[in-house]
């Protein structure tokens, strides 16, 4: 069995990229982005999460320094924590912000920076990606199982003790598949989404507080007893990516794979802020991420997809990945007006 390379990297990485609930946040810390030996005639602030690449010498900022060398303007990152942190921040700050754009708020916020005025107009799509069950092939193969076909499936007794899944409450996945749940099984207190997550807790589901605790910890890929577990669509291709040595797709196959049927899809947004001094500059940088440029930057460097889909994706994704056609999907004012009521009940169920 193959091992992830890059723990720390991975984790860190697909968790921001899908909300950022599961880390602490960090320290703001500023990063130019922009290497262009000509001297810019103006620069604009990016806020972005924590794990947005920020190496100089890194394939971001060197799309960045195009960026530069064609408009004259440069792009300082600057981290803001999570994704609800660099929300709550933008909503402190707004109409005088602490930077020019801002980028990763996903569909389960968006609503909430909208009705707090963050932009200055419409966020548009930047890249998107799935909060999925993931399995590992031979561990279900020894159990004598099939891989489930969707959420429901979770309950049926074959796979009594096989799934771990992370708290909404402290966890961005976490809050995906209770999403995910509702979208499924609607709100019907007798018989929606209350109603499953009963039944998965009398099935054994495991609930922990992140995302690298159930994949590193529990997961039967990394030595755990789960063969289920909340993690990502785009997860199996790092599998290959990160093995050592490398998985080649052509001949090679990676040890988990993703029950396509249990996939909420998750949206990432930028925006110029209100308020910002540089307006055409900020609106400039929005167009160049979603230029094709940034765009083939996405996969490799902040582990989410393209909106771009004339973007060629390396062959771990085209071969592993799973990029489901009808995912389940809230719309962001339902998910905005309902969040912290469906955390607390979820919490009132599962404690």
């Amino acid at each position: 069995m193959q091992k992830l390379f890059g723990l720390l990297a991975l984790s860190g990485l697909a968790i921001a990229g899908c909300g950022g609930g599961d880390d602490t946040s960090a320290p703001s810390t500023s990063t130019p982005a922009s290497t262009s030996t000509s001297a810019p005639s103006t620069s604009v602030t990016l806020l972005a999460y924590e794990s947005f690449p920020t190496d100089p010498d890194g394939p971001i900022a060197a799309a960045f320094a195009d960026f530069t060398a064609e408009t004259g303007i440069a792009v300082d990152v600057v981290i803001a924590g999570d994704t609800g942190t660099m929300l709550s921040k933008a909503e402190l700050t707004a109409g005088n912000p602490e930077g020019d754009v801002l980028y990763g708020i996903d569909n389960t916020f968006l609503s909430r920076a909208t009705r707090s005025e963050v932009f200055a107009g419409e966020p548009v799509p930047v890249d998107f990606g799935d909060v999925c069950v993931n399995y590992d092939i031979a561990a279900l193969a020894e159990a004598g199982v099939p891989p489930p076909d969707d959420l429901a499936s979770l309950t049926d007794p074959i796979y009594d003790g096989m799934l771990v899944v992370m708290n909404p409450a402290t966890s961005s996945p976490g809050l995906a598949f209770l999403l995910a749940s509702v979208a499924a099984f609607g709100t019907d207190p007798d018989g929606g989404w209350e109603a499953y997550w009963d039944s998965l807790r009398g099935n054994g589901v495991l609930v922990v507080d992140s995302w690298t605790q159930a994949y590193y910890e529990e997961f039967t890929f990394s030595g755990g007893s789960r063969p289920l577990v909340v993690s990502y669509g785009s997860s199996p291709p790092y599998e290959a990516i990160y093995a050592d040595p490398p998985l080649d797709p052509r001949t090679d196959t990676v040890s988990t794979a993703v029950a396509e049927g249990t996939c909420f899809r998750q949206t990432e947004y930028a925006g110029v802020l209100r308020g910002t001094d540089r307006p055409d500059a900020a609106a400039q940088l929005i167009e160049f991420l979603q230029s094709p440029r940034f765009q083939q930057e996405i996969p490799m460097n902040l582990f989410m997809f393209p909106v771009d889909d004339s973007v060629e994706l390396d062959p771990a994704f085209t071969e592993f990945a799973a990029i489901p056609t009808d995912p389940l999907t809230l719309d962001p004012a339902e998910i905005d007006a309902h969040r912290s009521e469906w955390i607390d009940r979820w919490t009132q169920l599962l404690e």
